[in-house]
């Protein structure tokens, strides 16, 4: 077939529901998208481990420790998955990792934020993993087959993790004065960042029209932030908490809260490096990758020995 036959036959399986697989035919720029999209996945909950892990020795209780232990250790699994399903294309978990360290591949903009106290950690289950279900819940509907077999259980542990965070955020709305503004200062400065990790207004997405049409993304940018709003909004009037928004409104003709415009030179300069921690994130990745390379050779070592013997043996 000419690559035209081929493309139509793609597009035929993608209209009809069917998952594309390693091995099948696909358009060069839909296998870039998703290498693209599922690296920057991976480092993402990677990298997402490090505002956390601060915090484990600091947290208020025995069970609190437990629970956030459980968290880090699932964002950790998550990458495992991904960089799994990344190399499907043939790329190497070594070289994504290069990409990242070097700068040429992102993580999501939300991790170069600072944890200030424990609130924080409620902030991120709620908001930050709240965004990423509504997000990833999206992502598990994709096109391609072990993108979406990993968001399906990915999903299922974001879950426990916006319930750990939302919990957090509760108690400390029926704690002292102190406690609730703590609660309410982390709600400030989570906020934005959050409805920031829907990305780009979808007029203004490069990646989105042709990620919608390959069903590499089944719903739009914008209206996965909206969504993500109309729920948020509950919730945080349920527990007494304030969203920061001066011109937050609901609009009961199209049933949904109606916010402000989000501020994108913030975005992108955090995008671009300049945020807050960008670059205490990137030196702890490196410093902590490099210093575990002893235990990458032993695991490699160990492995080819195995093998060698079992060559040996048959």
């Amino acid at each position: 077939m000419t690559d035209e036959q081929k493309l139509a036959k793609f597009e035929a399986r993608i209209l009809a529901g069917e998952k594309i697989e390693p091995k099948d035919w696909m358009p060069e720029a839909y296998s870039k998208t998703l290498l693209r999209q599922m690296s920057q996945h991976a480092h993402s909950e990677v990298i997402g481990m490090q505002p956390e892990s601060n915090w484990v020795l600091r947290a208020p209780s025995l069970r609190a420790k437990k629970i956030l232990l459980a968290k880090i250790q699932d964002e950790g699994g998550h990458g495992l998955y991904l960089y799994s399903a990344a190399e499907t294309f043939g790329i190497d978990r070594a070289e994504m990792i290069e990409q990242l360290q070097t700068g040429k591949a992102k993580y999501s903009s939300v991790f170069n934020y600072p944890t200030l106290n424990w609130a924080d950690i409620g902030a991120i289950g709620w908001l930050v993993d709240g965004a990423a279900i509504v997000n990833q819940t999206m992502l598990a509907k994709c096109s391609y087959g072990p993108y979406s077999r990993a968001m399906i259980r990915i999903c299922k542990e974001e879950g426990f993790h916006q319930r750990q965070g939302y919990e957090i955020m509760a108690k400390m709305m029926t704690g002292t004065a102190a406690q609730k503004e703590m609660a309410q200062d982390a709600m400030n400065r989570w906020w934005w960042p959050a409805l920031m990790m829907f990305g780009p207004h979808d007029a203004e997405s490069v990646h989105t029209s042709e990620s919608m049409r390959w069903k590499i993304k089944v719903e739009s940018n914008d209206k996965l932030r909206q969504r993500f709003v109309n729920r948020t909004v509950e919730q945080a009037h349920h527990i007494g908490l304030t969203v920061p928004d001066a011109n937050l409104k609901y609009n009961k003709e199209t049933m949904n809260w109606e916010f402000s415009e989000i501020n994108w030179d913030e975005f992108w300069a955090v995008v671009k490096g300049n945020g807050p921690c960008n670059h205490q994130r990137m030196a702890h990745h490196i410093k902590y990758h490099n210093e575990g390379a002893w235990v990458r050779e032993a695991a490699i070592a160990y492995e080819n020995k195995l093998q060698q013997k079992q060559k040996t043996t048959v």
